[in-house]
């Protein structure tokens, strides 16, 4: 059986080496019965804890299910500055919009995603997909059945986060999206919660109910009789 420490210092050398997230599933198949009990979820908590009692640079991080091995934030414009123009290619304007749109109102349509960007998408759709930054997730029920699309773990690992629960709360949307200039009518439908939607299909829902009941008559007003 391997030693605790052994097994720390494989695990930290696997997430090292890795290109993309590693899971705790493929973690465990590489040590077969060597783990004896060892929770790797601890493991890698120590190896955060050494890190960040040595001042180190760098974290292992849960990106898309996965643990990643990421610089820390306070470092990111010295990378930058060493790096420049090799950054990751940089999504359009458009691409942004779309994503945004499909990341929040998942899962949606491409005609849905048009009516709120206010232009045609299909070609923005199709590079979203190319890039598998977005999926085909099902079909919605209306007229036509219509494709819908959701984001894909390749998304996650684009923004760096573990789930859709990290992307930006609704009161935080409208500062985020204004630095990409975003349009405002954008911005107010992103911003939107479940609980707006739901005032806004029931407000909906009456004033169809009350256009559609008939006027009654007034105390003054008389009905006439045919036979009169």
């Amino acid at each position: 059986m391997m030693e605790h420490s052994e097994i720390k210092s494989v695990v930290e050398a696997l997430i090292f080496a890795a290109d993309q997230p590693v899971t705790l599933a493929m973690l465990k198949k590489q040590f077969a019965e060597e783990l004896n009990g060892t929770s790797l979820d601890s493991i890698i908590d120590e190896l955060n804890e050494e890190y960040q009692g040595s001042g180190r640079a760098f974290s292992i991080t849960m990106v898309a299910g996965g643990y990643q091995m990421i610089t820390r934030p306070e470092y990111a414009s010295w990378i930058k500055q060493m790096y420049h123009g090799r950054t990751k290619n940089k999504l359009s304007q458009a691409a942004l919009e779309a994503l945004a749109i499909i990341a929040f109102k998942q899962p949606i349509s491409k005609a849905e995603v048009a009516a709120i960007r206010g232009v045609n998408s299909d070609g923005v759709i199709k590079n979203l997909l190319e890039k598998r930054l977005i999926s085909i997730s099902g079909r919605a029920e209306g007229l036509g059945r219509p494709l819908l699309y959701s984001t894909t773990r390749e998304f996650l690992e684009y923004f760096g986060i573990n789930d859709l629960q990290e992307l930006p709360k609704p009161r935080e949307i409208e500062e985020l999206f204004k630095e990409g200039k975003f349009k405002d009518e954008i911005i107010e439908v992103l911003a939107e919660t479940p609980e707006d939607e739901e005032q806004a299909a029931e407000a909906s829902g009456q004033d169809e109910t009350q256009a559609q009941q008939p006027e009654k008559a007034g105390d003054g007003d008389r009905t006439e009789n045919p036979s009169e």
